[in-house]
């Protein structure tokens, strides 16, 4: 999981209006970003190594609206029931992220490492293709106070849906080999996010993510395979928002 996380870690930021940002696509984050941390679910994802044999199979509750320690629900672990060091491994997590969204909130965000979010040049965003029913933009990366995601190395499109201005895809493609962590050679790698709806009132919100990545280090391979898959949504109130503490807007999207 580490792996597709440093890869592929990808945010999206509300944008200020601004005349050079493709109106469809502001629309589109704008109101990812607005119904985002809105949605309690059941997820599950499944990870393989690069033979494509199981490493993990977990499917968790999650409930932004709850206390951060009690937000993730561990209900299975590679087809058994959780046990105590699991419960308390999601307890942690659940900690972390309370403590990276106040964080965030009484800090600012984090100057040196920024999220492919921050890195996004919307204002240079292109269309590359357009049908009745979407239009498809290619976003060029940032080369400014990026060290994580070298501009010519990634290739990153959305694709929005014209009926009602929403994201129905994000992926990302790693163009050609590079250097990650000096000792990684990261030979291949791509990610696909998915949105569907799940009420027509809102924005249709995450529902799955498919990554791949092929790497070596110290001339043994890794990598491997990554699917999410979330359902059972329900709409409900974040827990920061009883102090009116938000996520910051370009991680507002992550993985």
């Amino acid at each position: 999981m580490r792996l597709f996380v440093v890869l592929f870690a990808l945010a999206v930021s509300a944008v200020s209006a601004c005349a050079a940002v493709p109106v469809l696509l502001e629309e589109a984050l704008k109101k990812t970003l607005r119904d985002n941390d809105r949605w309690a679910y059941t997820e599950t994802t499944v990870q393989l190594d690069e033979k494509g044999r199981p490493k993990e199979r977990a499917t968790v509750r999650f409930d932004p609206s709850k206390p951060y320690a009690e937000q993730y629900t561990p209900l299975e672990i590679n087809g058994k029931p959780p046990t105590e060091s699991a419960l308390k491994k999601y307890r942690k997590k659940g900690e972390k992220r309370g403590d990276r969204i106040e964080k965030a909130e009484r800090d600012g965000e984090d100057p040196k490492r920024k999220s492919l979010g921050e890195l996004m040049d919307l204002e240079h965003a292109a269309v590359t293709a357009e049908d009745a029913l979407t239009v498809t933009y290619e976003v060029p990366l940032k080369k400014e106070g990026n060290n994580r995601f070298p501009p010519e190395k990634f290739l990153v499109r959305a694709v929005v849906r014209k009926a009602d201005s929403t994201l129905q895809l994000v992926d990302m493609k790693l163009r050609e080999s590079m250097r990650a962590m000096l000792l990684v050679k990261v030979k291949s790698g791509e990610a696909t996010l998915a949105f569907e709806p799940a009420d027509p009132k809102f924005a249709p919100p995450l529902t799955k993510i498919h990554a791949v990545a092929s790497a070596s280090a110290f001339f043994v391979s890794i990598g491997g395979s990554y699917d999410l898959d979330r359902k059972d949504f329900k709409r409900v109130k974040p827990y920061g928002d009883r102090f009116d503490v938000q996520i910051g807007t370009m991680k507002a999207l992550d993985f």
